[in-house]
């Protein structure tokens, strides 16, 4: 069973109503959620965790998350995949979700590939806590398929008069997809042509060095590569915390759950390692 003390959220439905193939890779579900009308939601990065019932845990979609948690052995309860906002509209409830699919592989990718028009999935949420803030000149924004929905909405928000370079890796170039523009941002799609996730971003990065103006950076991605940037900006570059939004999505090898488990630990250590490279 769960924790009797932690705080148990709501879910609310979300209902398809379109479906939208944007590349081999990426698939685009638009969906209603009376949840979301009238809510305030200020930033680029918020995201909410789709809900799915595990096989043969005897009940389905609509179902009460927290009385599910308290009278269902952890195996038996929901699984959560986490997903940003591609868009989100708070006077009608409609966002965009973009799923990566590759095939059979996964829970919500192989999902949103059978998913139909007029289906309802519960979530819970969303979270969210970064956009981009006045006062910075300029904005390196960096991720691959995952955090590129952000990317998208923050380059959509970015200050009239900023610049920005914008980096996304995706596998190849028959995998690009739209991308929202910017007057002062420069788009770099970044090919993987199967090296590693995440190395060749990291490479895109370093050899861009630190640019000369003040800088946000909104850098989030496969947790490998994030060990490789949060050494580029914290050690090497001497950026502020402050100034960086960095964050692994995901991890390779580990579903979503393992992921989530071991990120504390993983945070920890990589700040344990910045500490002594830096005395």
């Amino acid at each position: 069973m769960n924790n009797p003390n932690r705080r148990a959220r709501p879910a609310h439905e979300a209902t398809v109503t379109a479906i939208r193939r944007l590349s081999p890779d990426l698939i685009r579900l638009s969906f209603t959620a009376p949840a979301l009308i009238g809510r305030e939601l200020p930033h680029t990065d918020h995201y909410i965790k789709l809900l799915f019932v595990p096989e043969g845990a005897g009940y389905s979609w609509p179902f009460d998350l927290p009385t599910i948690r308290e009278t269902h052995p952890r195996e038996l309860q929901p699984v959560t995949r986490t997903y940003t906002f591609r868009r989100v509209d708070t006077a009608t409830g409609e966002f965009d979700v973009d799923f990566v699919t590759h095939g059979d592989e996964g829970l919500a990718g192989p999902w949103a590939q059978r998913a139909e028009v007029g289906e309802a999935i519960g979530f819970s949420g969303p979270g969210g806590a970064w956009h981009p803030g006045e006062g910075y000149e300029h904005f390196v924004l960096a991720g691959d398929e995952a955090s590129a929905p952000a990317i998208a909405a923050a380059v959509e928000e970015l200050p009239e008069d900023a610049t920005a370079d914008v980096y996304v890796e995706i596998a190849g170039p028959d995998s690009e997809f739209e991308m929202p523009t910017h007057a002062g941002a420069t788009l770099h799609w970044v090919h993987r042509n199967g090296a590693t996730h995440g190395t060749e971003l990291s490479a895109a990065v370093r050899a861009a060095g630190i640019p000369q103006a003040r800088t946000s950076w909104f850098i989030h991605g496969v947790a490998e590569m994030i060990k490789e940037m949060r050494r580029f900006l914290f050690v090497d570059g001497g950026i502020g915390r402050d100034d960086v939004s960095i964050s692994g999505y995901w991890r390779i090898g580990m579903t979503e759950d393992q992921w989530q488990a071991s990120k504390r630990e993983f945070n920890e250590s990589l700040e344990e390692e910045e500490s002594r490279l830096r005395a």
